[in-house]
């Protein structure tokens, strides 16, 4: 089965580069030939086959491994390494066994309290997110993050947590829930955030939240993680990210720090109601998308109606480095989504915002 969200630039096999260590030279090294039969001859033994792609991606993590013992890296550095490593595959086996249903990512306050407009907003906000059949990843704690869990319930949700030694403790939602996953590190909880989530819901927060908001923006601003509707959120009668749009558009636009079509991908939204919307829009025609070489390949649920594609070229010619945007069918290194019409366009990789928009007129045009 595979899941919902698509890795927007998958590494190919041609792609993939053996990154050599720091060897001694009396040591002997990881890529000779017998010291890489053993490896092979390991990953046979654990039922695969090593001269397949995934098996030649577990014999260069295998290796990398074994580099560190020449390299002389501190303890201090292999247990980083190890625990990252560790961290990340039980937190892929986890959200694995869940592959099929959309996911929606909540960020906000921990410091919420049960009374407050954003609480309730959230609940709200997380309920009909379940309702619709998305499930809803929160960092496991209280505030936003409990809220997120009460609106959708034990079932539909996931809990990322992070040990701290203050302010955080699992809240009675996700406890003891095979779906909480505990992390030592911001970096790989932050990965899992992103990486397993269809939709991004961010409400009113501290440093945490601002992290994580900028983030999930640079990432998706520089073509680093695949595009995906994120909505900012908050209570009835509350102006925090009208104040957020303020600092934005004032300490950043104006200085040329960001572009104007930076702020095409997010969306203020005032309701629980029209921040699910946003996001249910956002899928009405789009699928996934990923890169094929420099061609920017997003899978469509219908085909568009004839005469579709030259409008979105004239009015989109800014992204296409050459040639127009095109319908067609897979291309011939796409293993998933076959049945899927797409549209396809030579990307300059830049302008990111534009293509946001791209998707909102790809939602918005007839389709055949």
């Amino acid at each position: 089965m595979t899941q919902n969200r698509q890795e927007l630039d998958p590494i190919t096999q041609a792609e993939v580069v053996r990154i050599e260590g720091t060897e001694a030279p009396a040591q002997r090294r990881v890529d000779e030939p017998e010291m890489a039969a053993r490896i092979d001859a390991l990953i046979r033994d654990m039922g695969a086959n090593p001269a397949t792609f995934d098996g030649k991606l577990v014999h260069d993590l295998i290796a990398a491994g074994l580099k560190l013992i020449p390299d002389r890296r501190s303890t201090g550095e292999l247990k980083l390494i190890t625990a990252a490593v560790k961290e990340l595959r039980y937190a892929f086996n986890v959200f694995g066994r869940y592959p099929d249903p959309h996911k929606v990512t909540i960020f906000g306050s921990a410091r919420t309290p049960k009374d407050h407009p954003d609480y309730a907003a959230t609940v709200d906000f997380s309920r009909l997110m379940a309702e619709r059949n998305w499930m809803v990843i929160t960092g496991a704690g209280g505030g936003i993050m409990e809220a997120g869990h009460v609106g959708p319930g034990r079932d539909k949700s996931f809990g990322v947590a992070i040990r701290l030694p203050f302010e955080q403790s699992t809240n009675e939602v996700i406890a003891g829930d095979s779906k909480l996953i505990n992390f030592r590190y911001f970096f790989t909880r932050k990965l899992m955030f992103i990486s397993q989530a269809e939709a991004v819901a961010i409400f009113p927060g501290g440093f945490g939240t601002m992290d994580e908001a900028f983030e999930v923006l640079t990432l998706i601003q520089t073509g680093k993680a695949s595009m995906v509707p994120i909505v900012l959120c908050e209570g009835a009668g509350e102006t925090y990210w009208e104040e957020f749009l303020t600092f934005i558009r004032a300490g950043l636009l104006t200085r040329k720090w960001i572009s104007e079509e930076d702020l095409n991908l997010f969306a203020l939204c005032k309701t629980p109601e029209e921040a699910a919307n946003v996001i249910d829009a956002f899928y009405r025609n789009y699928h996934s998308s990923r890169y094929v070489r420099d061609d920017l390949v997003i899978r469509l649920r219908k085909p568009l109606a004839a005469g579709q594609t030259e409008i979105l070229t004239q009015k989109y010619a800014k992204l296409i480095r050459t040639g127009a945007i095109v319908q067609r069918g897979p291309y011939e290194v796409e293993e998933d989504h076959l049945d899927l019409p797409r549209l396809a366009f030579t990307h300059t990789r830049r302008d990111f915002g534009h293509v946001r928009r791209l998707i909102d007129d790809i939602n918005n045009a007839p389709t055949a």
